[in-house]
């Protein structure tokens, strides 16, 4: 039987491997998995490993399970969520595959929120005798998979609010112009998000100012650029899709990781409306003075309501700039 500590590793690289399938899963969620064996010599070693592919399909488990073969017979499988146990046309129960390939023991990380599982994939397991652990490293797991968890939860997408700024938190000087506030390295690393959701939205304004590509320009990722989102009144051009209010993201099709990259107004009415979950602050080392604010009024009536809303998780140098991230805190 593996510790505790082995457990944690192999469930940890399994929720980095379901990273690799963020923004190309949807409509499935970006789950990992691992298949790890027991050796004679008392070693272990991974003998499958897999993520939900492109559009959802395979999903990691087959994967896994594919690349183990008959290694899989009395290994433990490690996944970031509960195997599905919904009959789909477009393939086999997952909790159904683990059970014919004979694993002897699955660790799963979250309860999958989708009521045509919910419980009973892991009920399943264990009516046919595989050890069952729900649990481990649960919270990693749902962060992983946020905008499947939120919109099982919530209806709606997970939204991330990029926003690159001054020290003194400007997007550009007071005509407009805005590049480059950041350096190559942070507008790397804003691409690399970009690869990891499905669509990616800005204003009006931001559109006639700018005219973005919005695109992914990191050798290898050109096909991950995800897809373009209006929010405006007025038609979008060809290649785009329009909203006429945050709200409405809930109706999107296909689309649980929303980046919203500006501008200011664009930033202060999807505050308003409280649908930002992270917050994204690439920080360049300049000062800007009488610019253009990163953030325009998202309506606050006192200081005291701004306090409490927002938890760092992260914060690092790229290049001479500096990335913050913040996650809102909600109630549970």
């Amino acid at each position: 039987m593996p510790s505790p500590a082995d457990d944690r590793r192999y469930m940890a690289a399994a929720i980095a491997l379901s990273g690799r399938g963020r923004g190309l899963s949807t409509p499935n969620p970006n789950v990992g998995c691992l298949i790890v064996k027991a050796s004679p010599d008392g070693g272990r070693h991974i003998v499958g490993r897999g993520w939900t592919q492109k559009g959802g399909r395979p999903h990691a488990e087959a994967q896994a399970l594919e690349q183990a073969m008959d290694r899989a017979r009395g290994a433990t499988a490690y996944v970031t969520l509960e195997p599905c146990f919904h009959l789909s046309p477009r393939g086999p129960r997952c909790a159904d595959l683990m059970a014919r390939a004979g694993v002897a023991r699955v660790v799963i990380a979250l309860r999958d929120p989708d009521p045509r599982t919910d419980g009973q994939g892991a009920a399943w397991l264990r009516d046919r005798g595989i050890a069952v652990e729900m649990g481990l490293m649960a919270q990693e797991a749902a962060g992983a998979m946020a905008g499947f968890v939120l919109r099982q939860t919530l209806g709606r997408p997970h939204v991330t609010l990029k926003l690159g700024v001054s020290i003194d938190g400007r997007i550009a000087l007071k005509d407009g112009a805005s590049r480059w506030i950041t350096g190559p390295d942070a507008r790397a690393h804003a691409h690399m998000e970009r690869a990891r959701h499905d669509a990616i939205l800005v204003g009006g304004g931001t559109l006639r100012a700018d005219a973005p590509r919005l695109d992914v320009r990191l050798r290898g990722l050109e096909d991950r650029s995800p897809r373009r989102l209006l929010l405006s009144r007025k038609d979008a051009p060809k290649g785009w899709d329009r909203i006429g209010a945050p709200e409405e993201i809930a109706a999107l099709q296909r689309v649980d990781h929303l980046l919203v990259e500006g501008g200011a107004e664009t930033a202060a009415v999807f505050l308003r409306a409280d649908l930002v979950d992270r917050l994204m602050l690439y920080r360049a080392p300049i000062i800007v003075g009488a610019g253009l604010a990163g953030i325009g009024d998202i309506g606050l009536a006192e200081l005291a309501q701004a306090h409490g809303r927002w938890r760092m998780t992260d914060v690092r140098a790229l290049g001479v700039d500096r990335l913050e991230v913040y996650e809102r805190v909600r109630s549970a």
